[in-house]
């Protein structure tokens, strides 16, 4: 308990910075949110209009006034109003929230389906025909960015074939496939490398050697000896895939038009609505800050060797 007390102390000042930070940084971004609005809109205004708009909305205070106000609201609850729709920017978040937390549950499990027993056959079969196989399909993987995945799932699944939709219509299952699809492979090639290493690794460890000269079934090895040990690796991955996928895969949500935290980002630095922008920043920092507390903890739980302090060496 101490210590995830002390783990939870030392986030504070990390999410305290982070905020800062990206509050500083949006200040300085050189355009205004009220003009860009009317912009957009295609909304011609007079200046008094604009300046009326901009103290309105506090924007044309001092830096460290608007970024006190917004901590102080932030802390009791209240994120603000979205400069664009005039909604409230939490209830706006938590409306896009499960689509983002749909496609992160499906493409987790996918990229596990996937990349667990692959990675495994590819590490027991260690530079024969199907490591081979395995190595170079992940090598073509890793190189195609998830944009070009995408287009390639929408021009032969959604085009060609007609058997599932280009944009998505909604929450539903054939909406889902693509973008899953594109998540999970980029994730797949990449992990099936790490899953490889991470058993490869615990293979050629003196216990597994004298397990084998004890006459212990390879089975066993592999499932209850060599599985567990890298079990903290093969953690830690899905944890940030989870914490990654959380935050919002912005890009591929905005291709396939899932309406998720993703897309709401996009959509908010295009208009210039600060408010969201900050909302979204402040979702990856405790997203990331979470993942890798309960991270830290697991390993901690699981592992007795972190627990007393020895190297995993």
């Amino acid at each position: 308990m101490d210590y995830a007390l002390k783990r939870f102390l030392q986030l504070i000042p990390i999410l305290l910075g982070i905020t800062f930070l990206s509050f500083l940084l949006m200040y300085m971004a050189g355009s205004d949110a009220v003009t860009e609005l009317y912009t957009n809109r295609g909304i011609e205004v007079a200046q008094e209009v604009i300046d009326a708009r901009r103290e309105e909305l506090g924007l044309n205070r001092p830096f460290f006034e608007q970024y006190l106000h917004w901590l102080w609201s932030l802390l009791h609850g209240d994120m603000g109003v979205s400069y664009v729709t005039g909604e409230a920017v939490f209830a706006a978040f938590l409306r896009k929230l499960p689509a983002t937390l749909l496609l992160t549950v499906l493409s987790v499990v996918l990229t596990v389906v996937i990349s667990l027993p692959c990675g495994i056959a590819a590490a027991v079969q260690r530079d024969k025909t199907v490591d081979y196989v395995l190595r170079f399909v992940s090598f073509i993987g890793n190189a195609m960015p998830n944009f070009f995945v995408a287009m390639l799932l929408m021009q032969f699944l959604g085009i060609q074939l007609g058997v599932l939709p280009v944009i998505s219509g909604g929450m539903d299952v054939k909406s889902a496939v693509m973008p899953t699809l594109t998540l999970a492979i980029a994730m797949s090639a990449k992990y099936l490398r790490q899953v490889r290493s991470a058993v490869l690794e615990e293979l050629g460890k003196d216990y597994v050697q004298g397990a084998m000269a004890r006459g212990v079934s390879d089975r066993i090895i592999l499932w209850k000896n060599v599985m567990k040990a890298s079990l903290l690796t093969i953690m830690t991955l899905l944890a940030l895939s989870i914490g990654s996928l959380l935050g919002g895969t912005a890009i591929i949500e905005s291709i396939f038009m899932w309406d998720g935290v993703g897309k709401m980002a996009v959509d908010a630095i295009n208009m210039r609505d600060y408010p969201v922008i900050q909302m979204y920043v402040m979702w990856m920092a405790i997203i990331y800050v979470f993942v890798n507390l309960v991270t830290d903890l697991l390993y901690h739980r699981l592992d007795p060797r972190i627990r007393l302090g020895v190297s995993r060496q």
